[in-house]
């Protein structure tokens, strides 16, 4: 589930809104597809057709949302998202849309406890590409790259920590950073799993027992944990002793350890206009909610319960505000379905 939103909603920023319709490269959508149905065949739908006399604005609209449902569709097979038509068509589309072409260039990607790598890259390297580089030079093992992604990332003068977006495997790295200038986003390595205790199976390798300690520590450090007074004083014992294998032994016993957690954002339940602070993992959304009462209600929706769900980009608001991204939900509460809407401008910048 929480591979898929990510994967919409970099595909909702990406591809399919106005840049793309504005684009030449919407004409050779259906050629791409032509060619993905030779290698793939029914796994991939039909083109949407479209409509051959003149459109009005609200055919127009109408057309927009069946090209973004359609992409949304056919990026969920990740066959498909790792072919080179699929990737090739995509590489183009990100250069052209923002002016990038392909030449050497160097880049930064950052770990958890502040340190960088820098990479000579060429701007049309693909985030799976850079991902396996930079992991490879930690040293970390090849059967282990699975665990880990790049993700885009912003660091508050507050101290807060804002997790912008999960990087789809087939995404430009550098042109994406290069359209997000003025989100101030760095490019970061991030474990990719919602349960803790996957963690064991990466213990025995230095690098990535490594990369755990320094996003644990992070987590820790930015408030996204719950620890008990107790467990804080045996952390800070473990850290200052520099034992990182009982350090994550212990914190994986912590509520909200191995969650994402979201900027706060705006959601419709139980009712309008409620703010919540939303962590995302182990197979749930958590959902602090503060009622118009002020009183704190706290909801975990189980992702076995949800049947279905809707991502869409909302672009700015009136006043000139930050991008939004809507999240619908179907849940089931108590045997009767219901949508649950959540707003976060995290997206902007956050999901494919």
């Amino acid at each position: 589930f929480f591979f898929k939103l990510q994967l919409l909603e970099s595909c909702e920023r990406l591809g399919s809104l106005e840049t793309m319709n504005s684009s030449s490269l919407i004409r050779n959508f259906p050629l791409a597809v032509l060619q993905l149905r030779q290698l793939f065949g029914s796994a991939v739908p039909a083109f949407p057709p479209k409509f051959y006399l003149a459109m009005t604005k609200s055919m127009a609209d109408e057309r927009r949302s069946q090209l973004e449902q359609y992409l949304q569709n056919v990026t969920l097979d990740s066959n498909i998202t790792r072919s080179e038509v699929f990737i090739g068509f995509f590489r183009k589309l990100q250069q052209d849309t923002f002016k990038i072409q392909t030449q050497r260039a160097f880049l930064d990607v950052y770990l958890a406890d502040g340190s960088n790598i820098r990479l000579d890259i060429q701007t049309s390297d693909t985030a799976e590409r850079i991902l396996e580089v930079t992991l490879c030079r930690m040293g970390l093992s090849r059967e282990l790259i699975k665990y880990f992604s790049l993700f885009f990332f912003q660091d508050h003068d507050d101290g807060a920590l804002s997790v912008v977006k999960k990087v789809a495997e087939f995404e430009l790295p550098y042109v994406s950073l290069q359209s997000m200038k003025e989100l101030c986003c760095k490019l970061g390595i991030r474990k990719w799993y919602m349960d803790p205790s996957l963690d064991t199976l990466l213990m025995d390798c230095r690098a990535s027992l490594n990369l755990l300690y320094m996003q644990a520590i992070q987590e820790v450090k930015r408030n996204w944990l719950k620890p008990t007074e107790r467990q804080m004083q045996e952390l800070e014992f473990l850290q200052k002793n520099a034992n990182k294998a009982k350090f994550l032994e212990l914190i994986r016993e912590m509520q909200f350890y191995g969650y994402v957690r979201l900027d706060p954002c705006i959601c419709d339940y139980p009712e309008e206009g409620c703010s919540a602070d939303i962590y995302v993992g182990n197979n749930e959304i958590n959902c602090c909610i503060k009622l118009p009462t002020n009183q704190i209600k706290e909801v975990s929706f189980k992702i076995n319960r949800l049947r279905s769900w809707q991502v869409a980009f909302l672009g700015a608001t009136k006043d000139g505000g930050d991008d939004t991204l809507e999240l619908r939900f179907e849940y089931n509460d108590s045997g009767t379905w219901q949508w649950i809407v959540l707003y976060t401008k995290q997206v902007s910048s956050q999901s494919s």
